[in-house]
């Protein structure tokens, strides 16, 4: 599992004209992607990760801070471009083995007390943030 995660101000997911996931506060911002031979196991791990990340203002977490996260599935993390121009997605989950790990992190998430909105999966997405800092950490399992 692979996170890019921005420290934001407030942050949205837009589907077809709806909002369909906005924190309108300081918070994270996680754009979050599978790779093909990802598991269940890394599930709460990432979670607990994106919960205790220390990154917000003070070296605060979502955890201690109870700051919103707004989750993003997001395929093209895994996107490999060492060779030619174009993008190969080879190492990229897909969608029935991704979707219900991106699922089981906001669960996870959720169970924890966290406050999680999401985006749609694999929905064409418009996503808008208001960085603070700006604050960008990559998150590997």
């Amino acid at each position: 599992m692979r996170a890019v995660v921005a420290r934001v101000t407030q942050a949205s997911v837009t589907v077809e004209d709806q909002v369909v996931g906005s924190i309108d506060e300081p918070g994270l911002l996680v754009l979050l992607g599978v790779r093909v031979d990802d598991d269940a196991a890394m599930v709460p791990v990432m979670a607990r990760k994106l919960h205790e990340l220390r990154i917000l203002n003070g070296e605060e977490s979502c955890a201690s801070t109870g700051a919103p996260l707004l989750i993003v599935s997001q395929f093209t993390l895994y996107g490999e471009t060492r060779k030619g121009r174009r993008p190969s997605w080879t190492a990229a989950a897909r969608p029935e083995h991704a979707e219900p790990l991106i699922e089981g992190v906001v669960r996870e998430l959720r169970q924890k007390g966290a406050r999680v909105e999401t985006g749609r999966f694999g929905a064409m997405m418009s996503v808008r943030s208001v960085n603070d800092g700006p604050f960008t950490v990559l998150v590997e399992l």
